[in-house]
């Protein structure tokens, strides 16, 4: 069952959110220090201006000249103005830099996270996570820390400078702006949890709708569009839900501030026209502290949409810090390694497991037992079996009895929980997965398409693989024609719906041919072939077991009777080994097998 990569209900206090924040934005804070700095320049730049006003202003009432403050208000704007520029450009390069090294962490994670780990996880929650998290971890990492910090010092500097003009206006205005503050105070918290919300609702609808659209045919042909419609959008309505509940907020958040600043211009204008009355204030300095009280909406508004941003670009960075918590492959030792046999992992030949007399093994499992996962049921339980290095082994048996966790096993998509496996005669805790692998093709059954050319596909083992190799296992496998009278030919664009079923298998097989590997892996790699290209197929199978090993998850009969040795697995267990006549006079498992896919045999050739 997937689980969803949601943060739990318990809230987190500010500080531990902020430290993941942080975390994202800590290798570029020399870069975020320079943005602040221009910022703060910016700003001082800013609160100059009023003050220089003032001074243009008096220079109207007396004899002195306007050329100065008439060029140091010049100077303010270009200053200004080029500081500002490179703020932004500063900034937005940081943000950027910033979804990138996100974004790359996220996508190495999940392709070097366990298959367990990843498939417990909707694939669309987790592309989610890539796309749409890191956009919201952008604005909050290059706009809102700085943003923040710049519009307390413009709030701090603007409060300041009023109170140097007018001390009793200053007090009007700082009413105001605390009615502002206890307001966000009151309002963040509420908008922060339903952005987190509305934002987990996306992960879980994309993950569905991701779902949905891999079995299209499925849903069509069960009539279930409507159906699977309303699940998706079932998401897309509560996301919809929390992200209203966040805009209402945000609006009376933003309505506080505007009318708070618009009260305290009134109140500026009432008082000070009194105190201009009295003669207690000059008009030039009225006039200067109505820029200040105009300009304060500045600060102000920053303030308030930096810290609805922060909220969510919180919350986002935890959604990605939270895939971390997939467990990536070899960092940790098969919990088996230590306790489980001789350390040597030697195999002596006085063994006849598997029949395998002529000496060391390519692959051997011993003794294992594996699960899917911590308190789930082994899905194969004390298995012994040796691998030759020459010859076709076939794994039969009913559904769920362990055949395709054997092929995990082999390939290191899971690790076993008690006894171990060996690579010629060598523990597989002693080699990387990547030697392991490097050792090993693989054929699925359901192949899926890797997103690219029918070159891209077959290079994935090879990349230095010439035309000429690819183009002979393309003949190997009968497919060679095909691609021949494509336009592109090898550079065609694959997709699911370009090639079928067959055709997808035929890439997959041809792509491990051309590997040369040590031990090919199929899960009956001639399901979906018709008869003619399956005795193509089933010869390139034979003239490969008979240089290295090949190992079969058999579900058809021409399989079954091909092969140098059968395995025959119920329930999690080697039930029995040999060769198919040796099988059909002692296992009646085998028989019963047998006879069922000798039935589908007949009823696919009269079909």
């Amino acid at each position: 069952m997937a689980t969803s990569l949601a943060p739990t209900p318990r809230a987190r206090t500010a500080a531990p959110r902020l430290r993941i924040l942080w975390s994202f934005v800590r290798p570029h804070r020399r870069t975020l220090v320079q943005g602040l700095g221009l910022a703060l320049v910016a700003s001082a730049l800013g609160l100059a201006t009023p003050m220089v006003t003032k001074q243009v202003l008096d220079a109207f009432g007396g004899s002195a000249s306007l050329v100065g403050p008439v060029a140091a208000l010049l100077v303010l704007l270009v200053v200004g103005g080029a500081v500002s520029y490179r703020q932004w450009t500063l900034l937005g390069a940081l943000g950027e830099r910033v979804v990138l090294e996100a974004r790359e962490s996220m996508v190495r994670r999940f392709l070097r996270a366990t298959v367990p780990g990843v498939t417990r996880h909707p694939t669309g929650e987790l592309v989610t996570r890539v796309t749409s998290d890191t956009v919201l971890l952008r604005e909050a990492a290059a706009e809102s820390l700085v943003g923040l910090i710049n519009g307390a010092v413009m709030l701090v500097g603007s409060l300041v400078l009023m109170g140097v003009l007018d001390p009793v206006l200053l007090a009007t205005t700082v009413a105001a702006v605390a009615l502002i503050g206890v307001a966000f105070a009151l309002l963040m918290p509420g908008i922060a949890k339903a952005q987190q919300r509305a934002q987990d609702h996306v992960g879980r609808l994309g993950g569905v709708l991701e779902g949905t659209l891999r079995a299209i045919r499925t849903v069509k042909v069960n009539r279930a569009e409507d159906r699977m419609a309303e699940r998706i959008m079932s998401d897309a309505r509560a996301s919809t839900e929390h992200g209203i509940r966040a805009v209402r907020r945000e609006a009376l958040a933003w309505t506080t501030a505007w009318s708070g600043v618009n009260l305290a211009i009134i109140a500026i204008l009432a008082v000070g026209a009194w105190r201009v009355g009295e003669g207690r204030l000059e008009v030039s300095g009225l006039i200067a502290f109505l820029l200040y009280a105009f300009a304060l909406m500045d600060p102000v508004t920053e303030l308030s949409h930096n810290v609805t941003t922060l909220q969510s670009g919180i919350a986002a960075a935890e959604r990605i810090r939270q895939t971390d918590a997939l467990p990536v492959e070899g960092e940790a030792a098969s919990p088996s390694s230590a306790e489980d046999g001789p350390t040597t992992g030697e195999f002596h030949d006085d063994s006849t497991v598997g029949g395998c007399h002529d000496g060391t093994p390519v692959l051997w499992l011993r003794n294992v037992t594996a699960a899917y996962g911590p308190g789930t049921a082994p899905a194969v339980r004390d298995v012994d079996l040796a691998v030759p290095r020459r010859g076709h082994t076939a794994i039969v048996g009913p559904s769920g009895a362990g055949k395709t966790t054997l092929l995990s096993l082999v390939l290191r998509f899971l690790e076993p929980t008690a006894g171990e496996l060996l690579l010629d005669g060598r523990p597989y805790r002693d080699h990387g997965h990547d030697e392991i692998r490097s050792r090993l093709a693989y054929v699925e059954q359901d192949t899926p398409i890797v997103p690219g050319t029918i070159r891209d596909n077959l290079l994935l083992a090879r990349p230095e693989a010439t035309s000429d190799e690819l183009w002979r296992v393309l003949r190997d496998v009968r497919l060679a024609e095909k691609v021949d009278t494509l336009d592109d030919g090898l550079d065609t664009e694959l997709s699911s719906a370009s090639v079928s079923g067959g055709e997808r298998q035929r890439i997959a097989l041809a792509r491990a041919l051309l590997g040369t590997p040590d031990v090919l892996l199929l899960d009956e790699a001639t399901a979906q072939l018709d008869g003619l290209t399956e005795v193509a197929v089933q010869e390139c199978v034979r003239s490969r077991a008979s240089t290295g090993a090949v190992v079969t998850i058999a579900h058809r009969l021409s399989t079954v009777i091909d092969a140098d040795t059968i395995v025959v697995m119920e329930a999690g267990r080697v039930r029995a080994q040999g060769r198919h006549e040796e099988l059909l006079e002692s296992d009646t498992l085998y028989r019963e097998l047998v006879e069922s896919l000798r039935i589908a045999a007949v009823a696919e050739a009269g079909g």
